[in-house]
């Protein structure tokens, strides 16, 4: 065959799937077998194998995961994906109602949307010129993740877009979610080989979406629903939102086919009313229905309050409720610490789920329940996903009913309990050595404003510790090549290119040590005030809580965190650890009295040429200057880079002293 000829078959190939694949998921009709679909499909894949130079973004055989990656990267929102306002009343839907009506100014009955609620992860689909170049999670509204190869491995995310007549540029609004079969087969799968199970779908949707290996998403039962549009430009845009979604159908994408298009509110509290009753028969998971303004010049006359569009609601279903017994209260240690009371529970069916354990929040809480062991209790799955003790019936309480209290010391490693006045939460002060947060302090250890130990990411630290290789941060330093060498994805010269980044990172800092152990409240720049201030650990570690709170920085909640970890004898032989391996530092000049720019504020803007943004910062803390991220009437200098933006015009309408990147050399030289 010519490479004519090669390109023409493939070009047949992919148009003949992408219909199949069409009928397939789009209108659930499929025209020929599996068996000959995969002929179809392996005839391309075979071809494109030959002739890789043909294979294109949007071909059908691109779904099946690219190779992992390091980090997701941000994307930004042309126009913002917006939350929606909650309504839980028929009163609230009818204030809904209301507010547009009195705003457009009209009597007249509305026409809604109408549409369930997926519980999914919602994300935005960005197509030129039909072809689908990338994709984003919705992030906080404004910037989201790029997801863009793990959603190329959904089958029901067209890759190109069917038809004709399409904008040049289009992005495509909608949910990502798991199938309820798919779901109980995933965590059947990760049962038999003993992995973690998701707690729900939209949990599992939501992992499965945020790997940095494709491949694994491409293993996961995802599907997409389309709900609407952002960016629209090359084509003139409908009239209403429902005709939008005729479009994205035309064009390949699977649009709820329980949406309803009715006049008047009181139609849109029966369309909550049919799809709860058929909630139950539905193959996915839905916590409510959502109304919108079909007309979208009206929707643009209503605009939008904060980060909400008046002219949608979401009418959310109630948690179900049951009444069982509390027959017992555990204890859980979360990854920063935190105690959890966890009720065990008389096994009760809720809302189609059986119940046998609910958190309890915390100890405030079971206070103002007043909750107590034996108690008949109400629960409730709130937002049908997390089971919580919502109401006792005093009036059953037994006689032998017993209080609850908060341990004295930690149920994982036995080290002291904190609670600070004030505060809800209660934590075990076994920071370093407590096996429930161990990963978490070895991962805040290894990063790069801590000890800055390259190559050591959150995967690795993970499979270390499952593999019981490290128990705490100073294990880190008694690995060897072999044991390294043997992991997963962790082959011999990498293996050594972490031992090397190990042993360089035994010399840092003080500050950079102090923060690196996790203390509670202890940021970068507390870790600096007590390292200025004290100058060796066995200052610090004789530090009395009155002593702490004479520092800069450092007020009465810090200054108990820091006492308290400190007294934990297990913290100290981590520390003795991690001295004895060879963690060292420069002699800290102590005590910040005599500092040449105490109690001066700079403020760095622009990009230097010879110094990162985090060296100059650490200089001028060095020298005794707080580093400020705004300017203000009490900002002592502005540090201007390249490319200064609006810090520096704030300087000049404030008169704020200004230096450029040489004044600011000489400056630091004149100084040490």
């Amino acid at each position: 065959m010519t490479e004519k000829s090669i390109r023409e078959r493939i070009e047949q190939l992919r148009k003949e799937i992408n219909e199949h694949n069409y009928h397939y998921y789009v209108l659930s009709d499929p025209v020929i077998s599996d068996a000959e679909f995969d002929r179809v499909f392996r005839e391309l894949q075979e071809l494109e194998k030959a002739n890789p130079q043909l294979i294109t973004l949007d071909s059908p055989t691109q779904r099946v995961g690219a190779k992992p990656l390091s980090a997701f990267t941000q994307v930004t929102h042309q126009i913002p994906m917006l939350s929606l306002d909650n309504a839980f009343t028929d009163a609230e839907v009818h204030a809904f109602d209301k507010r547009i009506h009195d705003r457009l100014h009209i009597n007249t009955e509305l026409e809604y949307v109408c549409e369930p609620k997926l519980d999914g992860l919602a994300v935005s689909l960005h197509y030129e010129d039909g072809i689908f170049v990338q994709g984003a999670t919705r992030g906080d509204g404004e910037t989201g993740e790029d997801i863009t190869e793990n959603l190329r491995t959904i089958a029901t995310v067209p890759l190109k877009l069917r038809g004709k007549g399409y904008p040049s540029t289009l992005e495509v609004r909608g949910e990502v979610y798991m199938p309820k079969a798919g779901f109980l087969a995933l965590n059947k799968k990760a049962e038999i080989h003993g992995e973690k199970l998701f707690a729900n779908p939209r949990n599992a949707a939501a992992g499965s979406l945020r790997q940095l290996d494709p491949r694994i998403t491409a293993k996961r039962p995802l599907a997409l629903f389309c709900y609407g549009i952002g960016v629209y430009k090359g084509k003139d845009i409908p009239s209403t939102h429902n005709e939008i979604l005729k479009e994205l159908k035309e064009w390949g994408f699977i649009v709820n086919p329980e949406i309803e298009v009715v006049t008047g509110i009181d139609k849109c509290l029966k369309f909550y009313e049919r799809i709860g009753k058929i909630r139950s028969e539905l193959v996915y998971e839905i916590d409510g229905v959502v109304y919108k303004v079909n007309q979208l010049k009206e929707q643009e006359r209503l605009g939008f309050v904060s980060r909400a569009p008046r002219w949608a609601v979401a009418h959310k279903f109630p948690a179900e409720q049951a009444t069982t017994v509390l027959e017992d209260v555990e204890f859980q240690v979360g990854r920063t610490g935190a105690l959890t009371p966890v009720a065990r529970l008389k096994p009760v069916f809720v809302s189609g789920v059986t119940v046998s354990n609910a958190t309890l929040h915390n100890m405030d809480e079971v206070r103002r329940k007043d909750i107590y062991i034996g108690d008949t209790v109400i629960i409730q799955r709130a937002g049908d996903v997390i089971p919580e003790v919502v109401e006792v019936i005093k009036k059953l309480r037994p006689a032998h009913a017993k209080k609850i209290n908060l341990p004295k010391d930690c149920p994982v490693c036995h080290s002291k309990i904190e609670q600070i006045e004030g505060e809800a939460i209660a934590r075990c002060s076994g920071g370093l050595y407590c096996s429930a947060q161990r990963k978490e302090a070895i991962k805040h250890f290894a990063s790069r404003r801590a000890m800055d130990i390259e190559g050591l990411g959150d995967k690795l630290v993970e499979q270390l510790v499952d593999a019981d290789l490290i128990k705490n941060p100073a294990d880190l330093y008694t690995l060897t090549l072999d044991q390294l060498s043997g992991l997963e994805r962790m082959a011999e010269k990498s293996a050594q290119n972490l031992l090397d980044a190990l042993e360089k990172s035994k010399k840092t800092t003080f500050a950079r040590f102090l923060y690196a152990l996790g203390i509670r409240e202890v940021g970068e720049a507390t870790a600096k005030s007590l390292a200025r201030h004290y100058g060796d650990l066995e200052s610090l570690f004789n530090a009395t809580q009155e002593d702490l709170q004479t520092i800069r920085d450092v007020g009465p909640v810090v200054a108990k965190h820091a006492a308290m970890f400190f007294s934990e004898n297990h913290n100290k032989k981590v520390i003795e650890k991690l001295l004895t391996v060879g963690i060292h530092w420069p002699k800290t000049i102590k005590s910040d009295a005599n500092l040449p720019l105490k109690d001066k504020t700079f403020v760095l803007t622009g990009t230097l040429q010879d110094f990162s943004r985090e060296e100059a910062k650490e200089k001028l803390e060095n020298l005794g200057a707080k580093v400020a991220g705004s300017v203000s009437a009490k900002t002592s200098y502005v540090v201007v880079g390249a490319d200064a933006g609006s810090k520096l015009k704030k300087a000049q309408e404030l008169g704020v002293s200004i230096m450029d990147e040489k004044a600011f050399s000489d400056f630091l030289r004149e100084l040490t």
